[in-house]
C-alpha cells in the first residue's frame, strides 16, 4: 500500500512530520508583527471595527452598534471571519451585562454562536445585544447581527457571563 491510499498507517515521526508541516504551511512558525505585541492589540482591532455604538437603559438594558467588515477581520472567503464574530460578540455582549449589573467584576463562562450566512466584506453589520437573565450571580445575553441593508439575520450569539462574588473579611 502507498502513503495515499485508505488503510495504510504512518509511524509516529511520520505523523509528526505530515502535522509538523501542516502548521508550518498554515504559518504558524512565522512572527507576528509588531503592532500584534502591543498589550491592548486584541481590543485595538475590535474597537476599530465598531462604530455608532447607543446603549438604551429602557426597562432592560439594549446595546446597539454597527460593524463594518474591513479586510483585517476577513477570512479566506472575503467574508466576516468567526473569530472576529465571537470578538465582538464577547465585546458587545460584555457592555451588555455590565449595563445591567453595575461595575460589579464578571468573566466571559460560555459563548455560543449559530453562523447562518456571511458578511461580505465592506459591507455594514447592525450589531444588538439584550439581557436574556439577569440573577445575582450570573448575566444571560443573546447577540444579533444583521446585514444593515438587508436586514438578515447573519450569526446569532448567547453569552453567559458570571458576576464574581464579593470578597468579605
Amino acid at each position: 500500500m502507498a502513503d495515499g491510499e485508505p488503510g495504510h498507517k504512518l509511524s509516529p515521526a511520520d505523523s509528526r512530520a505530515v502535522t509538523l508541516a501542516f502548521f508550518r504551511a498554515l504559518g504558524a512558525d512565522a512572527r507576528l508583527p509588531a503592532s500584534a505585541d502591543q498589550p491592548d492589540a486584541y481590543s485595538a482591532l475590535v474597537r476599530a471595527i465598531l462604530s455608532s455604538v447607543a446603549v438604551s437603559a429602557s426597562p432592560t438594558p439594549r446595546i446597539s452598534c454597527t460593524i463594518t467588515v474591513s479586510h483585517a477581520v476577513t477570512n479566506t472567503y472575503n467574508t466576516l471571519h468567526g473569530g472576529a464574530v465571537a470578538a465582538v460578540a464577547e465585546a458587545v455582549g460584555m457592555a451588555c451585562a455590565r449595563a445591567a449589573a453595575g461595575d460589579r467584576e464578571m468573566f466571559l463562562g460560555e459563548l455560543s454562536i449559530a453562523y447562518l450566512a456571511a458578511a461580505r466584506c465592506d459591507s455594514e453589520v447592525d450589531v444588538e445585544a439584550q439581557i436574556l437573565r439577569k440573577g445575582r450571580s450570573v448575566v444571560v445575553t443573546t447577540i444579533d447581527f444583521r446585514l444593515k441593508d438587508t436586514k438578515k439575520l447573519c450569526y446569532t450569539s448567547r453569552a453567559t457571563f458570571y458576576i464574581m462574588p464579593v470578597a468579605s473579611l
